[in-house]
């Protein structure tokens, strides 16, 4: 059976899978309601990059929001690891969580660190990702799945321990992934005149319907939104993720995939995408301003409780840096003695920016947990 965006193949095995047009696949709809999100997409995005340029650090802001899309992103496929969890293993901290769901999250903030480093003189193509991909997975629950090699068995989608029969749906078959994902890779590469936007949302559903690894799949394509932005200079800070709106909308998220390839509606896929942005674009502008006020309320206490000089000034910044934080971190952060640490640690305890979060006499953690909140937005336990 063939259809607007692929063919659905029956196999020997009593099911059928789906091979996808290699794209732009036809002609795309762009009716007033489409281009309207997409000028909308645009203005949000332009807001977001302009209210990042006057953060008073805007790269710990960018390092802690990667650390929420990996979260998310991880979420999405199961992983139970939290915030928390994940700034204690980074403070080489013993973490109360399963370590093996923090190295996933871990894992993928090392594969998004990767993939920028190398888009700054790489071309963004397969074998890029296959990089990216072992980043990703590598000394993982997948770390068996062949990390960084395109897949040469069949893979489904479906609940755990769903038959291929019974999946919710079915990739193509291994012998044509790698054609597949070389006209995917022409795509990406190739100038044309499609919106970035646009272009973004086709990558990633076609990446999602090739799936074309054993494991991991969900979380390079929505990677691969990032970079591709990132890649074509529409962010100047990798700073728009769409796991939290994908995490929100999940069941609908797939739906409509499915819809792009059982009724070739790239359109409502398209809509959907660029609703994403915008909602997470107009969270994020709200997350900067809120950080904006609360180093401005900061700085604020600090001079209301007589908490003053140069280092209680630095140690706001190394706590939007490291918002979990011991005694001997803040000593080492800061460059002065353990009991200097200790002083400056107490006085911003009892003004209130710290919690301790152990209740023991010994070996105290502390985190600021303002900021965490604002970052956060509810989301992570």
């Amino acid at each position: 059976m063939s259809g607007r965006t692929g063919t659905f193949v029956p196999q020997r095995g009593g099911y059928t899978t789906f091979i996808p047009t290699p794209l732009p696949s036809g002609d795309l709809d762009f009716d007033e309601g489409l281009l309207h999100l997409l000028s909308k997409a645009d203005t949000a995005l332009a807001r977001l990059d302009g209210v990042i340029q006057v953060l008073p650090n805007p790269d710990l802001f960018v390092a802690m929001y990667i650390k929420k899309e990996a979260l998310l992103s991880s979420q999405i496929e199961g992983t139970q690891a939290s915030l928390c969890g994940v700034l204690e293993f980074e403070a080489d901290l013993q973490p109360e969580e399963d370590i093996n769901e923090i190295r996933e999250v871990v894992n993928y903030i090392k594969a998004m660190g990767h993939g920028m480093e190398k888009l700054e003189f790489s071309e963004f193509s397969v074998d890029l990702l296959n990089e990216i991909h072992r980043f990703l997975i590598q000394g993982t629950r997948g770390g068996s799945k062949k990390p960084g090699t395109i897949r040469t068995e069949q893979n489904w989608i479906g609940t755990m321990g769903t038959p291929i029969q019974d999946a919710m749906y079915v990739p193509p078959p291994p012998e044509t992934v790698p054609e597949l994902m070389r006209n995917l890779e022409h795509f990406i590469q190739q100038p044309d005149k499609i919106p970035l936007f646009i272009k973004a949302s086709l990558i990633h559903a076609q990446f999602e319907s090739i799936h074309p690894y054993i494991d991991g799949n969900g979380r390079m394509g929505r990677l691969l939104i990032t970079f591709f932005l990132y890649y074509k200079g529409m962010l100047s800070k990798p700073l728009l993720y769409l796991s939290f709106y994908l995490k929100k909308h999940q069941q609908e998220y797939y739906q409509i995939l499915n819809d792009v390839r059982y009724r070739g509606n790239w359109e409502k896929w398209i809509a959907f995408f660029l609703t994403g942005v915008i909602e997470t674009s107009t969270n994020s502008v709200e997350t900067a301003k809120k950080i904006i006020d609360l180093r401005s309320n900061l700085v604020q206490v600090l001079l209301e409780k007589n908490i003053g000089g140069v280092t209680a000034l630095k140690f706001i910044d190394v706590l939007f840096e490291t918002p979990l934080i011991t005694v001997s971190r803040a000593a080492d952060a800061l460059d002065v003695s353990r009991q200097t640490a200790n002083t400056l640690v107490k006085k911003f305890e009892d003004a209130g920016v710290l919690v301790e979060i152990t209740g023991n006499k010994r070996y105290k953690r502390y985190i600021f947990s303002e900021y965490l909140h604002i970052v956060q937005g509810g989301v992570y336990r």
